[in-house]
């Protein structure tokens, strides 16, 4: 309300608003203050989060890279004869060369429908719904029943995709305008297979509906071409197997034709050099940029600039200035200086344990040392020769050194000691800086500018009141001079009238 009652300097010819914000200014020098002790909160809160997204990137790519056997153990596959058999290996197959003579593929059973009953698309039509109960076999020998629903009026093209859509059934079926047959082949390979037609609604369909003319409930629906079994001699040793895809000793063969083929199975040594090599350039590129936020240069001459401050200056020179301002924010933070020393540890000490053979305990002894510039900060340096051969010598070892589980720290494998430094790691920060899911009560510095905030809002009350207090006093000047002018003003006529008189 005293703002509306302002009078601004009409009597004493002051600049009665220029006067109160030059007043306003010192007053609000500790408002000031507590912002820019927020905007520091604010941007070491960031930095300290930045530094958990790097941690969280190294994790991941220990994860996805490192832990799983898959991404680690790669194995590559050759065959002598891909026309007869190709082969994929899982990463628990061993290194070794199989050789598989194809006397026989595997096929799969087909059914043909009477050539002698041609299926006439155009007049095919369904007078009632009719329920088809099907007693399946398939190749390997397992059973199970198939029922399917053909609703009235459904057209010949409605069958087909009712019987290719049905899982317990399991045939590929088509109709052949051309001859106005019906040919229905099993998906899956193997002698065992078989349709048998179990009741007689579902015979009189197959029968009427679709040619399966001397079709018999409780029998094997006709026109059948039995389904073969591969048959495959192994190393020597003979054997059928239901499809042309099977997997021994984690290695998936696929046979293609007859004949013989050598395949053979062997360590991908650049799956994992390359994934070993990726996780040095991630832990070096992690420990760099953590020794330069321990490091950096902290400016205390730069506090962040104020409102009006930025209103005076460049955009440029305001970068220029808060790239100093924001500097050196986590200069020699406890945690994350901890947590470097423990990386440090992870990587450098012995894993011990029965998974780990001589020569394998220790990175240093699978060609991967550290930088002997200190300046470095523990980066790590491989030497590729050394590291290739020590894969090559026992894949299996070098696995285990980054990734054998243990009770003690001791024997745990590198991995999962770096993973475990990184987890608590990032709780700590996480206590300190929140992440972005979190309110601020939930984090120390979130607290911090909570009770910030509430000063702020309590000091800017203040100083509404404190500029309202300096206006009322200058308008209470302003009156006094007005009405001493007006007396003034008042005595100059009266001496003057009392004169002429």
């Amino acid at each position: 309300m005293a703002n509306t009652l302002r009078i601004s300097g009409l009597a004493s010819g002051m600049d009665i608003d220029q006067i109160v914000k030059d007043l306003m200014k010192v007053e609000r020098m500790p408002l000031d203050k507590l912002k820019q002790k927020k905007q520091l909160l604010e941007w070491q809160r960031d930095d300290y989060r930045s530094m958990n997204t790097l941690l969280q990137g190294l994790d991941d790519y220990l994860f996805s890279n490192i832990t799983l056997q898959s991404s680690m153990l790669k194995k590559t596959v050759s065959s002598s004869n891909e026309s007869v058999v190709t082969a994929t290996a899982g990463s628990s197959a061993a290194n070794v060369a199989t050789t598989i003579q194809v006397n026989q593929v595997a096929t799969s059973a087909v059914w043909l429908s009477d050539a002698a009953v041609r299926v006439d698309k155009a007049s095919f039509s369904v007078a009632a719904d009719t329920t088809l109960t099907i007693n399946v076999t398939n190749g390997d020998g397992t059973t199970k029943q198939a029922a399917i629903t053909v609703k009235k009026g459904t057209t010949l093209d409605g069958v087909i995709a009712q019987l290719n859509s049905n899982l317990d059934l399991g045939v590929s079926a088509f109709y052949d305008e051309q001859t106005g047959r019906v040919s229905i082949m099993k998906k899956e390979m193997g002698a065992q297979a078989s349709l048998v037609l179990a009741d007689q609604a579902t015979v009189d369909f197959f029968a009427q509906k679709l040619g399966f003319a001397g079709a018999i409930a409780g029998q094997e629906l006709t026109g059948k071409t039995a389904g073969k079994d591969a048959d495959i001699t192994i190393n020597g040793l003979r054997t059928t197997r239901s499809s042309n895809t099977f997997t021994i000793n984690g290695v998936t063969y696929t046979v293609k034709g007859t004949g013989t083929a050598t395949v053979s199975v062997e360590t991908d040594v650049d799956a994992m050099f390359n994934a070993i090599k990726g996780f040095v350039d991630k832990y070096n590129e992690v420990i760099a940029k953590i020794n330069a936020e321990l490091k950096e240069e902290r400016y205390r001459d730069y506090p962040p600039l104020t409102d009006e401050q930025k209103e005076a200056m460049t955009e440029k020179q305001i970068e220029l200035w808060e790239e100093k301002a924001r500097s050196g924010m986590l200069r020699g933070d406890s945690i994350l200086s901890s947590a470097l020393s423990q990386m440090r540890m992870n990587v450098y000490t012995k894993v011990e344990g029965a998974n780990i053979p001589s020569g394998f305990s220790q990175l240093a002894q699978i060609g991967i040392t550290t930088s002997s510039n200190y300046l470095d900060g523990g980066k790590l340096i491989i030497d590729e020769t050394k590291l290739r051969e020590k894969i090559k010598e026992n894949p299996d070892a070098v696995y285990q050194l980054f990734n054998q589980d243990g009770a003690t720290d001791a024997e745990k494998g590198i991995a999962r000691r770096l993973r475990d430094t990184i987890k608590a790691t990032i709780g700590k920060i996480e206590q300190k800086a929140g992440k972005t899911i979190w309110t601020n009560q939930q984090f120390a510095i979130g607290r911090d500018l909570i009770e910030i905030n509430d000063q702020i809002d309590r000091f800017e009350d203040r100083l509404k009141q404190i500029e309202d207090r300096y206006y009322r006093q200058f308008t209470a000047m302003e009156e006094a001079i007005q009405r001493a002018n007006q007396q003034s003003m008042y005595l100059m006529n009266a001496f003057g009238g009392g004169m002429q008189g």
